[in-house]
């Protein structure tokens, strides 16, 4: 099967719409601390949903496996240890910015790196972007991307500034602009990591599609990897909070946790995290899709979590105390991010 850059277009979008909504289970989880929901929706999002999906997917999942130097089988995982530092920022920055803002700046540094660092780092930057008119125009692009995040991040630091204390703490509970800048900044730079952890395993693809494993899967057994590395950085860190904070007893309804709903609690972090591990599903069947360009995947990915991410801010009013104008604004970089997505299209559709 050929590629198909607007098939990609699409996969991309629903991986970001999935990554968009992985937080949104959590806000109906009660009497659990941050480390006890974060860890129990981490081992679907980080072990389980990858396991479970690369073995019904792919052939010979472990033989290929087997079969790959150790070299590209460590460092997908190192990448994915420090992707899983920004992962644990990412969590925090939704706690103390929202949804919105907070996935603007996060995912704004993440689509830079991302996107521009892995061909630097193969040495055919200049081949893919600026010798070709379909380079120049992914180029575009990308620019047009940062444009509509900066646009959206600007939005959001007007709407606090002109917000009462009062009226952010309605909007996010634990709203913390200064902690949130600086927790959002350090999330974006490591979160870029799973990018350089999926280049770094290619060599696993080929392996994986002489098993006999399909075009739009051969990426999954890379993805075990990856977010393997971080479930090792999330569940050592979630473990010191878990053992300074005496919450393991919240699992079982004890301590801090008493009265609360287990079963509920349980099932939204089941399908938070499989939501989290769902927008990197579709994101390497997307990238399956993308041709000679695949490396601007990381750019659309990015856009479509930002444009479905400040859907969900408006839905839970995060903006409803914000100026008419600021609002405008906020429409208006995601208005950017949408026709920046169809640029990028554009741009691999040529070069396919």
């Amino acid at each position: 099967m050929g590629a198909n850059p607007l098939l990609g277009v699409l996969f991309h979008w629903i991986g970001g719409l999935a990554s968009a909504s992985f937080y949104v289970p959590y806000k109906g989880v009660k009497r659990w601390s941050w480390e006890i929901y974060w860890l129990t929706g981490g081992l679907f999002s980080w072990l389980l949903a990858p396991w479970f999906f690369a073995a019904i997917q792919t052939e010979d999942l472990l033989g290929v496996l087997s079969r790959t130097p150790t070299p590209t089988l460590l460092w997908p995982v190192f990448f994915g240890m420090l992707w899983g530092f920004g992962g644990l920022g990412y969590g925090l920055v939704m706690r103390y910015l929202g949804l919105s803002l907070g996935m603007a700046v996060v995912l704004g540094l993440c689509t830079v790196f991302g996107t521009l660092i892995p061909p630097i780092f193969q040495g055919d930057f200049q081949e893919k972007l600026l010798d070709t008119p379909s380079g120049n125009i992914i180029l575009l692009g990308l620019v047009m991307t940062l444009a509509g995040i900066v646009v959206v991040a600007m939005a959001g630091a007007r709407k606090d500034a002109a917000l009462s204390p009062e009226q952010k703490a309605v909007a996010v509970a634990e709203f913390d602009f200064r902690k949130g800048i600086v927790v959002a900044i350090f999330a974006g730079i490591m979160s870029a990591c799973f990018a350089f952890g999926l280049a770094a395993g290619e060599p696993i693809k080929p392996l994986s599609a002489a098993a006999g494993t399909g075009p739009l899967w051969t990426g999954l057994p890379v993805l075990c990897l990856v977010m393997f590395g971080g479930l090792v950085t999330n569940a050592l860190w979630c473990a010191f909070l878990i053992l300074r904070n005496r919450s393991a007893g919240e699992w079982r309804g004890g301590g801090k946790g008493a009265g609360a709903p287990l079963l509920r609690n349980y099932l939204l972090c089941a399908v938070a995290g499989t939501a989290w591990y769902f927008q990197f599903f579709f994101y390497t069947m997307g990238e399956s899709q993308m041709g000679r360009f695949g490396f601007s995947s990381w750019t659309l990915h990015m856009a479509s979590i930002i444009i479905f991410g400040t859907l969900w801010g408006f839905a839970f009013r995060e903006w409803k105390d914000a100026h008419p104008r600021v609002r405008a604004m906020v429409w208006g970089g995601v208005a950017l991010l949408v026709l920046a997505t169809v640029v990028i299209g554009y741009g691999n559709l040529l070069g396919a």
